[in-house]
């Protein structure tokens, strides 16, 4: 980001003392780039991004602060239309936090036109078009048609003014610095929810957890994506503090998905456990030693309790 957030944009007016604090709730449908628009914001990965729709199964918090305030935005899962369990529960976290919050960014891409999701979500936001940001987001792609979701902006949300509608590339930064400054000028007077030198709120368990499976989802295919989450079993300082032992499972429903996901000769573990421990180091402060194993969990998405556990709200 650049350092427009940190400029007086009240040119000609003396600047206030005030500062503003809000919480922003991000909704879209399932790829559209909500996760990616928030690492970029915040400057740091605060959310693990896949192609894979639904990679997001949690409300993930990242903290943008300015000379005007902070901002604290929500990344929510794709709002998808499903009636399976684990589906359901998805839609659930979405919907819940846009009550809760003082601004609302919708994002779409660009590049697919609008349909039964995107009614849904429109739906969801009329009664909240007074605290709404639009992103059109992947304008940097060619096959983009802004037009098209400009129209049908104009038709399911003429509520929202055109200056609260923004052209954007989160991936490639473009078009987002206006769109956050908006958001400040949406945000009510208040004190910062969280020291200025904090990008998220995430424990140390769900953020190593969360990496190994944006590694686990980047290197299987089919099924197998879906049918995972990851278990921390074990953590030990040791060294004097400078480095982080873990004990992990990445879990599948299947003995099947087991072995695809250990792969030949261990392969396919080795190469997941080596991505996650490279991203994580650059992460944490200390060393992450992970100790990471598979096993079966069967049918777990059935289960009530373990998704209690598991999508965080």
């Amino acid at each position: 980001m650049t350092d427009i957030l940190n400029e007086d944009t009240n040119e000609g007016q003396p600047q206030s003392a005030s500062r503003l604090s809000a919480i922003v709730a991000i909704i879209g449908r399932p790829s559209a780039g909500k996760s990616t628009f928030l690492n970029t914001a915040c400057g740091e990965k605060v959310s693990i991004v896949s192609p894979v729709p639904q990679t997001t199964r949690n409300a993930i918090r990242g903290i943008v602060n300015g000379s005007r305030g902070q901002l604290v935005f929500i990344d929510t899962p794709g709002y998808h239309e499903s009636d399976k369990k684990l589906n359901l529960m998805l839609r659930s976290v979405a919907h819940d936090r846009l009550p809760e919050s003082d601004a609302i960014v919708y994002l779409l891409d660009a590049c697919r036109e609008p349909g039964s999701e995107e009614e849904a979500i429109v739906r969801l936001l009329e009664p909240a078009a007074n605290r709404v940001c639009i992103g059109i987001n992947k304008i940097d792609l060619p096959q983009s048609k802004a037009h098209l979701i400009r129209a049908f902006l104009s038709k399911s949300l003429p509520a929202i003014p055109q200056d609260r509608i923004f052209e954007i590339s989160a991936k490639n930064d473009i078009g987002l610095d206006p769109l956050l400054v908006k958001l400040f000028d949406l945000a009510p007077e208040g004190a910062a929810l969280y020291p200025e030198e904090y990008y998220t709120d995430q424990d140390v368990d769900f953020r190593i957890a969360e990496i190994i499976r944006e590694k686990a989802i980047l290197n299987t295919r089919e099924e197998i994506p879906h049918a995972l989450y990851v278990e921390i079993a074990d953590m030990e300082m040791k060294k004097d503090g400078k480095e982080l032992w873990v004990r992990a499972f990445l879990t599948v429903e299947r003995e099947s998905q087991k072995s695809m996901v250990i792969g030949k000769g261990a392969t396919m573990i080795k190469k997941i456990r080596l991505e996650a421990v490279r991203d994580l180091n650059k992460i944490f402060s200390y060393r992450i030693n992970l100790d990471l194993q598979v096993k079966v969990n069967k049918n777990w998405r059935q289960k009530d309790p373990l998704l209690g556990r598991l999508i965080k709200r």
